[in-house]
């Protein structure tokens, strides 16, 4: 079966922000593997650290040389600025036991047909802020982790594009791409109008 690297939602206000990109991986040091550049096929590059989980299969079965699909999370704050958190690498035969060569796959095609395509992000959260000048708005995402000292409980993405003020704390899930360092969104869905303030739900 064809994992998915973006899984379907379990719930209806389920918080999140994941994406994946296609591009090569440059540590910054060769002996700290974990922060570096992630760089695209057209040579653009996102500062990145990469999460403990996904830093032993870097380890283990990354050639630094070549482009992978690596999913990741986004932040940032501003427009100009995103920088990514690698969670894991979307290679459905080497890493996931799917019988089949993949120097012969179009990994493209495989992510079509799982409705996905290079540079795609899902972002679910609460409108808190609508520039309309900018054409900006700001997205409130909390973390399903809750760990008691952590910086990560919530957090806010700034991204390129226009809601209505009329949705301002409603819970929306939306289609967005990256374009260099910058999230632009293309597709929304109100999850939740003017969500009350205690019926959130984390995941």
């Amino acid at each position: 079966m064809l994992k998915n690297p973006i899984p379907k939602v379990t719930n209806k206000l389920q918080y999140r922000a994941i994406g994946i990109i296609n591009g090569k991986f440059t540590p910054n040091e060769n002996n700290q593997l974990n922060r570096g550049y992630l760089i695209d096929s057209k040579g653009e590059k996102i500062e990145t650290v990469v999460l403990g989980k996904a830093l032993s299969l870097l380890k283990k079965h990354i050639n630094l040389e070549k482009s992978y699909f690596w999913i990741v999370y986004p932040k940032n704050k501003n427009t100009q600025n995103l920088h990514l958190q690698v969670a894991g690498i979307w290679d459905p035969y080497q890493l996931n036991d799917f019988p089949n060569d993949s120097s012969k796959t179009n990994f493209s095609k495989l992510l079509k047909e799982l409705d996905l395509k290079d540079n795609y992000f899902s972002i679910r959260g609460e409108l808190v802020f609508v520039n309309t000048q900018k054409k900006e708005i700001v997205i409130k995402i909390c973390s399903a982790l809750k760990l008691q000292n952590s910086k990560n409980k919530n957090f806010k993405l700034v991204i390129k594009g226009e809601l209505s003020l009329e949705l301002l704390n409603s819970f929306v899930s939306l289609d967005v791409i990256r374009d260099g360092n910058s999230l632009e969104l293309f597709n929304y869905e109100v999850i939740e109008k003017n969500i009350p303030k205690k019926i959130k739900m984390i995941s």
